[in-house]
C-alpha cells in the first residue's frame, strides 16, 4: 500500500476506535466537561451529525456509531482490495 492508503487505514481505525470509546463513555461519564469527553465529541461528532440527521429516530437509541463503523469497515475493504489489486 502507499503512503495514502496507510494513512486512510490509520485513520479509519483511529475513527472507529473513538466512535466506540464515545459511546462507551457516554454511559458512564456524566461530566459534560471532562475533557476527555469533549475531545471524544470534537472528534466524532463531525462525521456522526450527517448519519444522525438522515437515520430514523430509534427511540432513546442511536443508531448512527453503529452506522458510521459499517461505512469505515467497508471503506478500510474497498481500500485494500482497490490498492493491493
Amino acid at each position: 500500500m502507499t503512503f495514502i492508503g496507510y494513512f486512510i487505514w490509520i485513520l479509519t481505525w483511529v475513527l472507529m476506535i473513538s466512535i466506540i470509546a464515545r459511546s462507551f463513555a457516554s454511559w458512564f461519564v456524566r461530566d459534560p466537561e471532562n475533557p476527555y469527553m469533549i475531545f471524544l465529541i470534537n472528534i466524532t461528532e463531525p462525521i456522526l451529525s450527517p448519519v444522525r440527521r438522515i437515520l430514523p429516530t430509534f427511540g432513546a437509541f442511536d443508531a448512527s456509531p453503529v452506522v458510521v463503523i459499517v461505512i469505515l469497515v467497508l471503506l478500510q475493504r474497498f481500500l485494500v482490495a482497490a490498492l493491493l489489486g
